[in-house]
Formats: C-alpha cells, sequence, structure tokens
C-alpha cells in the first residue's frame, strides 16, 4: 500500500502562449520587402500601397522603403465609414 495519500487532480493547468501580436515597425522606420509590419487579428490596421495583407491579416512590406501610417475613412458593410489606420510603405 502507498505511504502518501492520493494527491487531488488540478484542472486549470492549460494554458496557451501568447501570439506576440502587434505593431512590428513603426512609422519613419525602413523596411525590406517581405518583412512583417503589423501582426493582427482581424483588419484593425489596412494594408495600403506598398504592402499586402496575408491569410492570417498580417501586414508585409511588398517593396523596400519607409513605413508609414495614416488615418483614412473606410466603407464598412453598412455603407457607413469609419476611420481606420492604413499602413503604407514609401
Amino acid at each position: 500500500m502507498s505511504h502518501v495519500k492520493a494527491g487531488g487532480t488540478s484542472k486549470n493547468n492549460r494554458d496557451s502562449p501568447g501570439q506576440r501580436l502587434g505593431v512590428k515597425l513603426y512609422g519613419g522606420q525602413k523596411v525590406k520587402t517581405g518583412q512583417v509590419i503589423v501582426r493582427q487579428v482581424g483588419l484593425n490596421k489596412r494594408a495600403g500601397d506598398g504592402t499586402f495583407i496575408g491569410r492570417d491579416y498580417t501586414i508585409h512590406a511588398a517593396k523596400d522603403g519607409i513605413v508609414a501610417y495614416s488615418q483614412r475613412r473606410f466603407k464598412l458593410f453598412t455603407g457607413k465609414t469609419a476611420p481606420r489606420t492604413e499602413v503604407t510603405v514609401v
């Protein structure tokens, strides 16, 4: 027989690692083709000129240049317009 009493089971020991989302390169910084500019879930920031958007909404640089952020109004599904941040590479 065991000389130690049975211990209880732990139920809250599951956790996933962080996804490292966010802005990776800020306005005015140099960028090379293919570099990640923003990692995001959903379309919080929109891809403008000189950038392209990946399948997981990550914004990459399509050419070498300097990152720039600007506010623009985008049309929503309902027809209403809302301000969103647009990422461009100049």
